[in-house]
């Protein structure tokens, strides 16, 4: 299997997926926006791109597996599955906020070995594949060289079902603002991960997260020289809906943090 080949085949799709989506911005009523469950939307863009990418990549590699937001595909015993999310940044977008994104990573049995994260607006596509390196755009990316968490610029996200951990996570939040550079929210987990793996953030972390969220994402940050564990330091985090990923040099200083707060 040639996944440098496959990988460029996905960041076309994104591509041309990305232009419908963004086509339909404009197009977007209120009368098409759902709510699924507490602070999390849905629209006709999210299930129409997501049939498109499924129907497009069962073509790539048929007899593939699927993990993806918006529909059930079934038990599928495929070593090979993929994992989507057609649109990550679901309220950005009903808000005409630009800055949404296409996540799609390939994995075989439990590991990644593909992923690719399509920024939509301004059409930046960030991806790798294993045995390579990390590119935006045709140029090779890395994370960055900051070594503290004081000269550092983290983002986060805030998980949809918030009443039980809510106060502790906003303490969180107040950690590490104050021990970093700033912090932001960007409203795309898949982005903030693409964005750690180019250098532009030095570390993201978020709970409740799902598997299209992050898979992807994640991947790039490993594969552009950073780190990814879930809250416990361990390596549940596609499954294990917590994340933090870093530049590596300032990892163990945000675990340090997050020990205090019993997530």
């Amino acid at each position: 299997m040639n996944l440098e080949k496959i990988t460029n085949q996905v960041v076309q799709l994104c591509k041309k997926n990305g232009a419908y989506i963004k086509q339909q911005l404009d197009l977007l009523k209120i009368g098409d926006i759902e709510l699924k469950d507490e602070h999390n939307f849905v629209t006709y863009v999210d299930r129409n791109s997501e049939a498109m990418l499924v129907e497009e990549l069962s073509s790539l590699i048929p007899g593939c597996g699927f993990i993806a937001e918006e529909n059930d595909y079934g038990i599928n015993d495929s070593e090979l599955k993929w994992i989507i999310d057609p649109l990550d940044g679901t309220t950005n977008f009903v808000h005409g906020i630009p800055l949404f994104a296409i996540s799609i990573a390939l994995m075989e049995g439990d590991k990644v070995i593909a992923g690719v994260v399509h920024e939509v607006n301004r059409i930046e596509s960030f991806y790798s594949w294993g045995g390579g390196k990390a590119f935006l755009n045709g140029k090779e990316i890395r994370v960055s060289s900051a070594r503290k968490l004081k000269d550092s610029l983290l983002v986060t996200g805030f998980p949809y079902i918030r009443d039980h951990i809510l106060d502790r996570y906003m303490d969180l939040f107040k950690a590490y603002i104050s021990r970093s550079q700033d912090l932001r929210r960007l409203g795309s987990a898949a982005t903030d991960l693409a964005y750690v793996a180019a250098g532009r953030f030095e570390g993201f972390y978020e709970i409740s997260l799902n598997s299209w969220d992050v898979a992807a994402g994640s991947f790039l940050v490993q594969q552009a020289g950073g780190k990814v564990t879930d809250f416990q330091g361990g390596d549940d985090f596609i499954f294990g809906r917590s994340l933090v990923a870093s530049n590596g040099c300032v990892h163990e200083e945000m675990l340090e943090i997050i020990k205090n707060y019993y997530f």
